[in-house]
């Protein structure tokens, strides 16, 4: 008789959590997708604003301080101008990817239409590490660049600005080249520049106080108090850092802020002033007296009121979603929730104030800085406070009426607004030809 084999007993695999697409472009694309849904967008249109307008990749061959050339590798992508001149950043940073520069285009079209400022959605990078580089080194990189997008930059036409690792003299030496080329001063060929070459008072700060707007707003409708609620900050650069120091003078109590080797601790509250002065001697928070070490993934999931994270994009994600435990998130960076950790977020109850909304008061003095220097009339420093209050307080209403309206989240709430705004103007404007 044939004996019959019999089959082995298969090891039980271990159930693994679901592989999340963290390339950002693709994260944009799906967030778009959700609102032309909500709006039953034409297939059409959708093909029209679901693609960047202008792309344009650049060699950039700089001398080093060492005589040696160096060739860097630079972007300006121009997602939508239907509702006026592209707006964005540049950043310079070893990661950026043009998938990145088109994700950070794309949030800038949504951004600018969420606020309902008459801009429409750009952004550029380099692939560089600017912690290794001189201030020289980085004026002929930053011309050089300046001098290759020349053919598609201009006050009507694409507007940059600062973003991470970029500054007030990095606009300035962008302004100075392309004044230099056209043979007159161009003031509003960039904003946050430095106040005497035309910059916005104000336009330091703007990121962070718009952040802080609408946290004030989302305190409202969660009916709880910004005084003596707990904050923790990822991210202590520019809008991290400054955040901190504006919550706190709102009596908020600041628990942890971190950079990217580390954070620091202290549930009684740390003092953003102390950190600050801490950080521009070492270079960095941890290590800070008054307050223990803590890493960033330890103080994303902190017990805390407010959480804002500050940085990168891609801190929130499946990985730790049902960790958090903050009430209310201001997202100050882009893209740092992805679609998946949206999800779990809004079944905790979590109230999000996604990037587009959160981190808007920088475009928002952006415009008025441009608005300043077509008029050549500056305004004090409290009128644009003032006016950017009423900006974002008002984009704040638009969105949760929306959110409201729809029965549906805040993210998905603004990207249905924003995405709407858009879409009126594209087809009230019509193809060419």
């Amino acid at each position: 008789m044939a004996l019959v084999a019999k089959a082995a007993p298969q090891p039980v695999m271990p159930r693994m959590a679901p592989r999340e697409d963290l390339n950002p472009f693709r994260i944009a694309q799906i967030q778009f997708d959700m609102a032309a849904e909500y709006l039953k967008l034409d297939p059409g249109l959708r093909q029209v604003l679901r693609q960047p307008k202008r792309i344009l990749e650049v060699s950039i061959p700089t001398k080093m301080d060492s005589g040696q050339l160096k060739v860097f590798t630079g972007y300006r992508v121009q997602h939508n101008v239907a509702r006026g001149p592209a707006k964005g950043g540049i950043r310079y940073h070893p990661n950026v990817t043009l998938d990145e520069v088109k994700a950070l285009a794309a949030w800038m079209t949504w951004k600018t239409a969420t606020v309902n400022i008459p801009y429409g959605g750009g952004k550029g990078g380099i692939i560089c590490d600017p912690k290794r580089m001189s201030h020289n080194e980085l004026e002929r990189m930053t011309r050089r660049y300046t001098s290759e997008i020349l053919p598609i930059i201009g006050p009507d036409q694409d507007i940059p600005a600062p973003d991470m690792y970029t500054n007030a003299q990095t606009m300035a030496w962008i302004m100075d080249t392309y004044s230099m080329t056209k043979g007159y001063s161009s003031l509003g060929v960039v904003t946050g520049k430095p106040v005497s070459l035309g910059g916005s008072l104000g336009r330091n700060e703007a990121t962070a106080r718009g952040c802080l707007f609408v946290a004030e707003e989302a305190c409202k409708v969660k009916k709880m108090s910004l005084r003596g609620a707990t904050v923790a900050i990822q991210g202590f650069g520019n809008a991290g850092a400054i955040a901190a120091r504006l919550f706190a003078e709102k009596k908020a109590r600041i628990i942890a802020v971190s950079d990217s080797r580390g954070g620091v601790f202290n549930s009684r509250g740390i003092d953003p002033m102390k950190a600050v002065r801490y950080k521009e001697r070492s270079g960095t928070v941890v290590g800070m007296p008054g307050a223990s070490r803590i890493s960033n993934d330890d103080l994303v999931t902190l017990k805390c009121d407010i959480l804002i994270p500050a940085a990168l994009e891609n801190v929130i994600t499946l990985h730790n979603a049902d960790q958090i435990k903050a009430k209310i998130i201001a997202e100050a960076a882009n893209g740092p929730t992805t679609p998946h950790a949206d999800e779990v977020l809004a079944r905790k109850g979590i109230f999000m104030l996604p990037d587009i909304l959160a981190n808007a008061g920088g475009v928002t003095v952006s415009y008025f800085e441009w608005a300043q220097n077509l008029q050549g009339y500056f305004w004090q420093e409290h009128e644009v406070s003032d006016r950017l209050s009423m900006v974002i307080r008002r984009a704040f209403s638009d969105v949760y009426e929306t959110m409201r309206k729809y029965h549906t989240r805040m993210r998905a709430a603004a990207y249905i607004l924003s995405v709407g705004r858009v879409a009126d103007a594209t087809l009230v404007r019509g193809l060419f030809p």
